[in-house]
């Protein structure tokens, strides 16, 4: 047999083939080591070792159906598993399901879902069995020898101790209406409790293990309220799963047959964008029964508000102008400074020290309302260096607003200097007349945008003594004409500062 493929594939084939080990379900070969009394196949000369993660999910299938202990010991019932010669998962809904229907009926169950039946069977698996019963194509032969191989095996084995009935499920009569239908769902939810799957609605189902299934459009499963997923696939930017083999099932078998699955739970948690209380009783992932919870643990709210300030950021607090600002200059003198001031900028830095600052105000709140509640301002100053007495210097190192030669006191803006740059003083070019020091924050030298008297940028400094050297003449020669009302004077250096006009500055002679 020759295949065939391109050459640009070829160039992103490996030079061999993983090792089966590496990529194969382990349940069925971890069983056997454990009868071997080798749970982890440590001591077996194997040419590639099996993947810890593989095998750990491995046991945790046995474990489930009880064929090994959570030490990984093999049980007498695995070691009646082991002797079928099935997956663990077929071996157990064998002989759980010969406790229920008999060996006959379970053994047919279980030889369709050891070779899945053609597609031309249909999805529905109660279908199929009538079908291979009464068919006479290949397959059907091939099932029936199948079935009496497995009625054998299930007798044989019969010899330790007795099968597990599933509890919470009578056992289906088989002279009912529908009773196919029944067993057929037993034995599928036995071999995979994990994909037993509530419906949500217009053919959509939500599987034990969290993924979404639907079967084929013009399905009889649809309409279903549970299925016992047997095979499904699904591609890799699907969302559910497409159901290709199922047995309709209903909530008691569903939950006796995947009771190992079921937890009974307080949930607090951020969920749609507020704290969602509620006691859950849950079958895996499938909710079956949800009350809201009037008085929730304290500590799962506070866990559950934190999420939702990781999620959504800290602007779910009530931030005022000068809680923003001091936010501002406490992140200017944390990157100027050093560690003496907090770093106070990342969200998620601030977070890590909720215990230091947003309490106890987070520890009272219960929903999102109560976080818009909290001043953010207020709670800040909790982490200022009060210990070391550096807080009381931060209107020194990091004054809110700045005191020009007008006499006018501008406020510098921080936030511009997030990152690396400097702190911003934007003030109209007149008030700084006869300045030829730029002003500092903490040592650092602002950023001075100089506004024309229209309060717009007109030219942008670091150093004004060389402003007033060389680029004021270029401002004054543009600006001068548009705003004759003020002074432009030669000398700026040595100019009186005004924030007034020329005609009320004549008036105040």
């Amino acid at each position: 047999m020759y295949r065939c493929w391109s050459q640009a594939e070829d160039g992103r084939l490996p030079a061999f083939p993983s090792a089966e080990i590496r990529i194969a379900d382990l349940a069925q070969f971890a069983l056997q080591a454990a009868c071997w009394g080798d749970p982890d196949a440590a001591g077996l000369a194997l040419p590639d070792p099996p993947p810890a993660g593989a095998m750990a999910a491995a046991r945790e299938v046995l474990v489930a159906v009880g064929a090994v202990s959570p030490a990984g010991g093999v049980t007498a019932r695995g070691q009646r598993m082991a002797r079928l010669g099935l997956h663990p998962r077929l071996a157990r809904a064998l002989l759980d399901g010969s406790a229920s229907l008999g060996p006959r009926r379970a053994a047919e169950i279980v030889a369709l879902l050891s070779e899945e039946p053609p597609r031309e069977y249909g999805d529905d698996l109660a279908a199929a069995w009538r079908r291979a019963r009464a068919g006479g194509d290949a397959y059907a032969a091939r099932w029936r020898a199948e079935a009496g191989r497995l009625e054998r095996a299930a007798g044989a084995a019969e010899t330790g101790a007795p099968p597990r009935t599933p509890s919470g499920a009578a056992p289906p009569d088989p002279h009912a209406p529908n009773a196919d239908d029944a067993a057929a769902g037993l034995v599928a939810a036995l071999a995979f409790p994990e994909r037993v799957a509530g419906a949500k609605g217009r053919g959509a189902f939500l599987m034990a293990n969290g993924t979404g299934a639907e079967p084929a459009d013009g399905s009889s499963l649809r309409s279903a309220p549970w299925l016992a997923v047997a095979v499904a696939d699904r591609g890799p930017h699907s969302a559910s799963a497409r159901v290709r083999l199922a047995a309709v099932v209903d909530e008691d078998t569903a939950r006796a047959a995947a009771a190992h699955l079921l937890t009974t739970a307080e949930e607090v948690r951020w969920e749609d964008g507020d704290v969602v209380a509620r006691s859950a009783e849950r079958l895996g992932a499938i909710a079956l029964t949800v009350r809201p919870l009037r008085n929730p643990d304290p500590g799962l709210v506070r866990a559950a508000l934190l999420d939702g300030l990781r999620s959504e950021g800290l602007g779910l607090l009530r931030w005022s102008p000068d809680a923003r600002t001091l936010r501002a200059r406490l992140g200017f003198l944390h990157r100027t400074l050093g560690r003496d001031w907090p770093d106070v900028q990342d969200d998620d830095a601030l977070l890590d020290r909720a215990d230091d600052w947003l309490e106890p105000e987070l520890s009272r709140a219960r929903r999102r309302a109560d976080l818009g509640r909290i001043d953010a301002g207020q709670a800040l100053n909790r982490l200022l260096p009060w210990a070391t007495g550096e807080a009381a210097r931060l209107d020194e190192l990091a004054p809110e607003r700045i005191e020009v030669p007008s006499g006018s006191r501008i406020r510098v803006d921080y936030s511009a200097g997030q990152g690396h740059g400097q702190p911003v003083l934007a003030v109209k070019l007149q008030e700084l007349f006869g300045l030829a020091e730029t002003p500092k924050v903490a040592g650092v030298p602002v950023l001075v945008h100089l506004l024309s008297p229209a309060g717009r940028p007109a030219a942008v400094t670091a150093d004004l003594a060389s402003f007033w050297q060389g680029g004021y003449r270029a401002v004054r020669a543009e600006l001068r004409g548009r705003y004759p009302k003020h002074p432009w004077p030669e000398d700026p250096a040595n100019a009186e500062p005004t924030r007034h006009t020329n005609a009320r500055l004549r008036r105040q002679q």
